[in-house]
């Protein structure tokens, strides 16, 4: 299909930062696409949100977010009302739904595998294990680069999963949604039902939660879909896939 060129603003999730994103974002710059990965602090939602949206008023032209795990509730906000954005693609996250939290998503299902390997530490924000890190968020990476996961490991401040979601970007612009089938940190079935609600275009990959890192070419082709179809859709042209 036609593929024209537009902005991608990559949010990364809690425990890793925008390098995640290391071997997603050549792809997508071969497509002749404009990419920024955005680096967020993780004590709030409202400021990675403020921070998020910065980078997406920034651009110009037609953008699409990108949210990995936390980042999906963050382009899930900050994404709301910009009028450049085109379309959103949410990779293993999180999209609540107005009035929500985090928390109250963990709750909706059995907890993940990984989730009882998160716990405080210095200065009371939540890190995973390092000594689980590797196995339960990238269990399918090479053993060395998921040792450099843990080592490398950003933390989340607890009251981010507190925080109540406004209005959803997912209920003005067309989604995309790739669920991890083997993840251990969000419930797959958490994933479809999040997908669904968002009545988001959806593929499953059998990966683990960092399929951003594991599956980087199918996470790649998904944005550059987004980006054809939600460009030509914003141009009033007929999408011929």
């Amino acid at each position: 299909m036609t593929n024209p060129s537009a902005n991608v603003v990559l949010v990364h999730g809690a425990f890793s930062d925008g390098s995640g994103w290391a071997k997603v974002i050549p792809i997508l710059q071969f497509a002749g696409h404009n990419v920024v990965a955005v680096q967020n602090e993780m004590t709030s939602l409202k400021g990675d949100s403020e921070n998020t949206r910065a980078a997406i008023d920034a651009m110009s032209g037609p953008t699409v977010a990108v949210g990995h795990s936390y980042g999906g509730a963050v382009i899930t906000s900050a994404a709301f009302g910009a009028t450049n954005i085109i379309g959103l693609v949410y990779v293993a996250a999180f999209a609540p739904d107005e009035g929500e939290t985090l928390g109250d998503l963990f709750q909706k299902f059995p907890p993940a595998p990984g989730f009882k390997y998160i716990a405080p530490g210095p200065r009371g924000v939540l890190y995973i294990d390092r000594a689980h890190m590797a196995a339960c968020f990238a269990g399918d990476l090479p053993p060395a680069e998921g040792a450099v996961l843990a080592a490398t490991q950003r933390p989340i401040a607890p009251a981010v999963f507190g925080e109540k979601m406004g209005p959803p970007a997912w209920k003005q612009h067309k989604s995309w949604y790739q669920v991890s089938e083997n993840d251990q940190m969000i419930q797959p079935d958490a994933e479809r039902w999040m997908a669904r609600r968002a009545g988001a275009t959806t593929i499953s990959v059998p990966s683990s939660h960092a399929s951003l890192l594991a599956h980087p070419r199918e996470i790649a082709e998904l944005i550059l879909r987004a980006c054809a179809v939600a460009t030509i859709a914003a141009n009033g042209e007929r999408a011929v896939v």
